[in-house]
C-alpha cells in the first residue's frame, strides 16, 4: 500500500505546536508542518504551500489552517490524495467579524499582540478542562513566535477570503471533516454543512473540545486522522 505524505496547516498565529501530539505518534510517514503566514491573501498563502509540499499529499487544516487547504484544492486538486478540514470555514469573511478585524490589527501594530490574542481570541476558543491554562500558555508562546507581522498578514488574508462552498462540493478524495463538540468560533452545525457540501466525507465531533482539538483532546484526534489517512490510502491502491 502507498504511503502518503501528510501536509499539515496551522491556525492563525499558530505553527508546529499546534500539531505536537499527531507529530508525535504519526511516525509511518512523511510529515510536514507548512507556514502560512507570508502572504496576504488566502490565494498567494495557498501557492506558497504548493511551491514547498510534495509532488502528491493528503491535506488536513486547522482553522486557517482548514481556509488555505479549500484554496489549495482550489488550485490543485489534483495534488491532493485526501482532505482533512478541522475547527474551520468555507464561507467567505462575515462582515461584522471583517469589521473588528481592522481595530485588532491597528491595536497589534502599536505593540498590542499579546493584549490582543489574551482578550480577545484565544480565551474563548477551548473547552473547559484541566489543560486549559497550559494550552493557552502554547498557543501565547506560538503567537509571540511568529509576531506581529504575521498577525497583520493573516487577518487581512482572512478579511477577503474567498467562499469556497463550490469546491468541496466538487471534491473527489477521501475527506474527514472534524470539530469540537464545543468549538464557539467554528460551530458544530457549520461542520455538519460541509460534511453535507462533500461526497462521501466523514464526520467526527470530538467531545470534550473546543476551537483546538489537535490539543484538547489529542489521542481522539490523531485517531481520527489515521483513520482518515488509512482511506486515503487505499484509494490511491485503486486509482488507475
Amino acid at each position: 500500500m502507498a504511503v502518503i505524505p501528510l501536509v499539515l496547516l496551522p491556525g492563525m498565529m499558530c505553527d508546529a505546536r499546534l500539531f505536537a501530539p499527531q507529530l508525535a505518534a504519526i511516525h509511518d510517514r512523511a510529515v510536514m508542518v507548512a507556514p502560512i503566514g507570508g502572504a496576504e491573501t488566502v490565494q498567494a498563502l495557498a501557492a506558497e504551500v504548493l511551491r514547498v509540499a510534495p509532488p502528491r499529499f493528503a491535506l488536513a487544516g486547522l482553522s486557517m489552517g482548514g481556509i488555505v487547504a479549500m484554496e489549495i484544492m482550489a488550485q490543485a486538486a489534483d495534488r491532493v490524495a485526501g482532505l482533512a478540514l478541522m475547527d474551520t470555514n468555507p464561507k467567505s469573511e462575515a462582515e461584522a467579524v471583517a469589521q473588528r478585524r481592522a481595530p485588532q490589527i491597528a491595536a497589534v501594530q502599536d505593540g498590542g499582540l499579546r493584549r490582543v490574542m489574551r482578550d480577545e481570541m484565544k480565551p474563548n476558543y477551548l473547552a473547559d478542562g484541566p489543560n486549559v491554562g497550559a494550552i493557552l500558555d502554547t498557543c501565547m508562546a506560538m503567537a509571540e513566535a511568529l509576531g506581529p507581522e504575521v498577525f497583520v498578514r493573516q487577518s487581512r488574508a482572512l478579511m477577503v477570503r474567498p467562499d469556497q462552498q463550490q469546491v468541496l462540493r466538487d471534491v473527489r478524495v477521501p475527506s474527514l471533516v472534524l470539530c469540537g463538540a464545543d468549538d464557539g468560533l467554528c460551530p458544530v452545525f457549520r461542520h455538519e454543512g460541509m460534511h453535507g457540501l462533500i461526497p462521501g466525507s466523514d464526520l467526527v465531533i470530538v467531545p470534550d473540545a473546543g476551537h483546538l482539538p489537535t490539543l484538547e483532546q489529542p489521542e481522539a484526534t490523531t485517531e481520527a486522522l489515521r483513520q482518515w489517512l488509512a482511506k486515503v490510502e487505499a484509494a490511491e491502491c485503486t486509482t488507475p
